[in-house]
């Protein structure tokens, strides 16, 4: 067996051995399901209402989720291995840093994307059968693309992950470096770009001001599923409404977002004393 697909499915073993997959996919089931039927229910309206509205509400959710779940599924991907003294054993087999690193990312990557697929997929699943009038083809096509885009922003964070774990040389500083990528990606970039708006009474060019969207991959995730609603964009995102935004674009850059941390956690790991 090739050595990535090797550790791959050693991880993926671990997550279902772990329970991790499970527990992930019934957190996403329960909260997408939620959301899907009772979303509406502060305005006194309850089941589902439209695919717009659900695929808005699920990616507000999903940012602040999927972001967090990939971290903390592998902040302890190296250094973890390290303090359990199973890094030097996993090297002495035929099998390189980069080798090691990606059997990883497709093993942790297998494991968003599973539960990703099901537990939002249970949403799909609910609304084409009880929902009154619904298109299951509109139905398929609104949650594929949602699922796609958000097995890539956990693959971009699981990327950050391995940027921590590779870094650091205790697991409990990578736990600690793990919630401060999650809130900066999330909250502070976002916090930082709407006060830099308000303070500069929206003057702050405004032409290049919605670009640096695109220097997030969270916001990056929303645009891909908030903008191409009419009314969807909120905060910062609002800046973006009207911007020709293509989805092969902002695919490029949640791709991109994936790389650039991969090839820095690579470096990072070559670099590191075993």
């Amino acid at each position: 067996m090739n050595p990535i697909f090797h550790i791959a499915h050693k991880e993926l073993k671990d997550g279902f051995r772990n329970r991790w997959i499970l527990a992930i996919t019934l957190i996403f089931a329960l909260l997408s399901v939620g959301i899907s039927w009772f979303g509406a229910a502060g305005a006194g309206v309850i089941g589902f209402t439209s695919l717009p509205n659900t695929i808005v509400s699920l990616a507000s959710l999903a940012v602040f989720l999927i972001p967090l779940i990939a971290l903390f599924l592998a902040y302890d991907a190296i250094v973890g291995e390290d303090e359990d003294g199973t890094l030097l054993l996993l090297l002495t087999y035929p099998l390189s840093k980069g080798q090691l690193l990606l059997g990883k990312l497709l093993g942790h990557g297998a494991m968003m994307g599973l539960s990703t697929l099901l537990g939002f997929g249970a949403s799909a699943i609910t609304i084409m059968i009880f929902a009154d009038g619904i298109n299951a083809v509109e139905v398929i096509r609104a949650f594929g693309g949602f699922v796609l885009s958000a097995t890539l922003l956990g693959l971009v964070f699981l990327a950050f992950a391995y940027v921590i774990s590779a870094w650091v040389s205790e697991k409990s500083k990578a736990a600690g470096g793990a919630l401060l990528f999650w809130f900066t990606f999330v909250l502070i970039f976002d916090l930082a770009l709407l006060g830099t708006l308000v303070a500069t009474e929206g003057r702050f060019h405004p032409e290049v001001f919605p670009f640096l969207l695109l220097l997030n991959p969270t916001d990056v995730f929303r645009l891909i599923n908030l903008v191409g609603f009419e009314g969807s964009g909120q905060g910062v995102l609002a800046m973006a409404q009207d911007l020709s935004f293509g989805h092969g674009v902002l695919y490029s850059a949640l791709i991109a977002w994936l790389l650039l941390p991969m090839g820095i956690a690579y470096g990072l790991f070559l670099k590191r004393p075993l």
